[in-house]
C-alpha cells in the first residue's frame, strides 16, 4: 500500500471558513434544485413527454427519477477521483455546469405531440447525465464543506450541506406555489414547468461564478505531487477497494437507512400531501409542503450544533431509533389527513427525526476516509446506498400502492433503517480521533494495525 501524505489546507479563521462554506453551499442549493423541480413538478409535465391515454406515464416519470440515479456511482467516481487529484473546487464548477446545461434542454424540449418518443429520450437522456453530476456533487460538496470547516465546529458548518439539500426543494416548492396562485394549472402544464427548469440553469450560471472564488481545501503539495507521480493513490479506485474498505463498507451502511428516510418523508410524505389536498385545496397542500420544508431546512444547524457538542453517534442512534418507531405511524395516517394541521404536524415529526441523520453524514462519512480517497470514498459509498435505497423509495411506494400494498413498503423502510441503527450503535464513536481532526494520528493507527497484521501472517507461515 502506498502511503499518501497528501493533506488538507487549514481552514484558517472563522470568517474564511464561513465564507467558503457559504459559496460551497450556493452552488449545493442550485444542483439540488435542479434535482427536485423534477420531482415537485413530474405530475404537471409528464404528458408533455408520454400519452395522456398512458395509464402508466405517472410510473414512468417515478422510474425516470429512480433511474437517474443508477449513474450516481459513475459520478462519484470520476468526480472523487478528479476532486482528490485535481482539487475540490474545480470538480465542483464543472458538476454545476454539466446540471445548468441539462436543465436548459429539458426546459426548451419539444413536448410528445411534436416530436413523439423523442420527447421521452432526450428527458431520460438529460436526468441521466445529470445523475452523473449529482453523483459528483454529493461526495465533493460534502468533502469540501467538511474540510473548510474549522476543528470544533465542523457539525454546524457542514450541516449547511443538506441545508442547501433539503433548500434546493424548498426553492422548488416555492416556485411551485408561485405559479398555482398566478396562473391556472393548466397553463403550469402547458408551459409553466419549462420556467421552473430555465430558472436552475440561470441560477447555476452565477453559482459558476461564486465557486470560482472559492478557496481551495486541498494542499497545492497534494495537488502536485499527483502532477510529478509521486501520489498514485490519490483518487484510486483500487486504493479505495483494497485498502480503505472498511470505511467504503460504514459509508454505505451509514447511508443506507437515511437515504431511504430522507426520500420517503421528504419527497414521498409531501407528494402524499399534494395528493391529499388535490382540486380545490392544491394550494393549501402546497403551501404546507412548503412550511414544512423549511422548518426541515433549518432544523439542520441545530442538528449540526447539537452534534459538536454531544457526539455525532448520538444524533444518529436518535435518527435510527426514531425512523424505526416512526415511519409506519407516517405512512398509514398521513394519507388519511384531510386536517392542514394535522398533517403538518406528521409530516414535521418525521422531519426531526430525519435531522438526526441529515444535519451530521457530511461530517460523519468526511471523517472517515484519509484525505488523498476522501471525496472518492465518501461519495462511492453515498452514490452506491443512494442509488439501491434512496432513488427508489418514491418508484417502490407509487408502485406498492398501485397495487394495495404499502405495507410492505413500510417494513422495507424500517428494516433499512433498523440496519443502519446497528451499525450507529455498533460500529460507531460518539467522539475521539478521526481523518478530519488529526490525519497523522490516524495514519499512525493504521500502520500499527498494518504491523501487528503482518506480525500475525509472518507467525502463521512459521
Amino acid at each position: 500500500m502506498e502511503k499518501s501524505m497528501t493533506t488538507t489546507q487549514q481552514p484558517g479563521s472563522l470568517r474564511r471558513s464561513v465564507s467558503n462554506t457559504l459559496k460551497g453551499s450556493a452552488g449545493n442549493l442550485v444542483e439540488w434544485y435542479d434535482v427536485y423541480v423534477y420531482s415537485v413538478f413530474a405530475s404537471y409535465f409528464e404528458f408533455q413527454f408520454f400519452d395522456s391515454e398512458d395509464k402508466n406515464s405517472q410510473i414512468y416519470i417515478w422510474a425516470i427519477f429512480a433511474v437517474t440515479f443508477l449513474m450516481r456511482p459513475i459520478g462519484a467516481w470520476f468526480f472523487g477521483r478528479f476532486a482528490d487529484r485535481h482539487g475540490r473546487r474545480l470538480a465542483l464548477t464543472v458538476s454545476v455546469s454539466i446540471m445548468a446545461g441539462c436543465s436548459f434542454i429539458i426546459a426548451l424540449t419539444p413536448s410528445a405531440e411534436v416530436i413523439g418518443a423523442g420527447a421521452a429520450i432526450i428527458l431520460i437522456m438529460c436526468r441521466l447525465v445529470q445523475g452523473f453530476a449529482t453523483g459528483g456533487e454529493y461526495g465533493t460538496s460534502a468533502t469540501y464543506m467538511s474540510e473548510a470547516a474549522i476543528r470544533g465546529r465542523r457539525g454546524f458548518l457542514s450541516s449547511f450541506h443538506y441545508v442547501t439539500l433539503v433548500g434546493g426543494h424548498v426553492l422548488a416548492q416555492a416556485t411551485l406555489l408561485v405559479m398555482v396562485l398566478a396562473m391556472p394549472t393548466e397553463a403550469i402544464s402547458e408551459w409553466g414547468w419549462r420556467i421552473a427548469f430555465g430558472i436552475g440553469g440561470v441560477a447555476a450560471i452565477v453559482v459558476f461564478y461564486l465557486r470560482r472564488t472559492m478557496d481551495e481545501s486541498l494542499s497545492e503539495s497534494a495537488i502536485e505531487s499527483v502532477k510529478d507521480g509521486t501520489s498514485r493513490s490519490s483518487g484510486s479506485m483500487k486504493e479505495l477497494i483494497l485498502h480503505q474498505w472498511r470505511p467504503l463498507l460504514l459509508c454505505f451502511l451509514i447511508t443506507m437507512g437515511g437515504t431511504v428516510a430522507f426520500y420517503t418523508y421528504s419527497v414521498t410524505g409531501p407528494g402524499i400531501v399534494k395528493k391529499a389536498f388535490a382540486g380545490d385545496d392544491v394550494v393549501s397542500g402546497t403551501i404546507l409542503n412548503l412550511i414544512a420544508l423549511t422548518v426541515l431546512m433549518l432544523l439542520q444547524p441545530i442538528g449540526g450544533w447539537l452534534s459538536d457538542i454531544v457526539g455525532r453517534k448520538t444524533l444518529l442512534v436518535f435518527f435510527g431509533a426514531g425512523g424505526v418507531l416512526y415511519t409506519w405511524f407516517l405512512l398509514t395516517y398521513l394519507p388519511q389527513q384531510t386536517n392542514e394541521l394535522a398533517a403538518f404536524g406528521i409530516l414535521v415529526g418525521g422531519f426531526v427525526i430525519l435531522t438526526g441523520y441529515t444535519s451530521i453524514n457530511a461530517v460523519v462519512k468526511a471523517e472517515l476516509f484519509p484525505t488523498h480517497i476522501r471525496a472518492l470514498g465518501v461519495g462511492f459509498g453515498y452514490a452506491m446506498a443512494n442509488s439501491l435505497f434512496g432513488g427508489t423509495a418514491p418508484l417502490l411506494y407509487t408502485a406498492a400502492g398501485e397495487a394495495q400494498q404499502v405495507p410492505l413498503f413500510i417494513i422495507y423502510v424500517t428494516i433499512a433503517i433498523a440496519a443502519s441503527l446497528v451499525v450507529y450503535v455498533f460500529f460507531l464513536n460518539n467522539k475521539g480521533v478521526n481523518w478530519l481532526d488529526d490525519e497523522k494520528a490516524m495514519r499512525a493507527r493504521d500502520d500499527e494495525r498494518d504491523g501487528k497484521r503482518e506480525d500475525r501472517e509472518v507467525a502463521g507461515i512459521r
